[in-house]
């Protein structure tokens, strides 16, 4: 992410991940005119995550409905767990089951179709304002965690510790990993003895790139 000087806007790369080309380069445009820069646009889930892996992505747009292979829904889950950049959905679907789902991956917005030119850059503006004016060191991925220990974390426990990093309770993030409040707390033990650290805050500072 690079910030513009004299007061403009913050500068981020954006990922596109939608199926229909139409709107894909609709949004496309709508964000270059105003000056984001695109860093690229997949129509599956194996393009979209083989632009995540180059590493210049600051915020993904994921459709929900893509392949049946791979959905909206899986790629947030892998960001999550993996890159820690913010997404926000755009969909067809508003349904209380879809929203639930949604919901419990912690997107920073939803947006449902047909959009608005003003909705999406509004919540792209609040993104970027916040990404801005946050003072933290990015997060190690699972890899690069999983190197500095001599007892790997699990996919699961590594989700856990970072949904630590975005002050989530323990029955909160119970919900969103639809989960029991035991099973939260026997991966964070868990995650604590890997980690070799006695508190929440000790286990949040190993996963910062500091």
């Amino acid at each position: 992410m690079e910030e513009m000087k004299d007061g403009q806007k913050t500068r981020i790369n954006i990922l596109i991940v939608e199926d229909e080309p139409l709107i894909a380069e609709d949004l496309a445009m709508i964000l270059r005119n105003e000056g984001y820069r695109i860093a690229g646009i997949a129509h599956d889930g194996s393009q979209a995550l083989d632009i995540l892996s180059k590493g210049e992505v600051d915020l993904a747009l994921l459709d929900i409905a893509l392949s049946p292979s791979m959905s909206g829904f899986d790629i947030a889950e892998i960001i999550n767990s993996g890159y820690q950049i913010p997404f926000l959905f755009i969909t067809s679907f508003s349904d209380q089951t879809t929203l639930e789902k949604a919901k419990s991956l912690l997107p920073e917005g939803y947006i449902t179709k047909p959009f608005k030119k003003k909705d999406v850059l509004a919540n792209i503006e609040i993104i970027s304002y916040r990404a801005s004016t946050k003072n933290i060191a990015p997060l190690l991925s699972i890899n690069e965690l999983n190197d500095r220990l001599s007892s790997p974390l699990s996919k699961i426990e590594y989700d856990v510790l970072i949904t630590l990093t975005k002050g989530l309770t323990n029955e909160q993030i119970a919900h969103a990993k639809h989960v029991s409040i035991n099973t939260i707390k026997t991966h964070l033990k868990n995650i604590y003895v890997k980690l070799k650290v006695q508190s929440r805050t000790q286990a949040m500072q190993k996963v910062f790139r500091i």
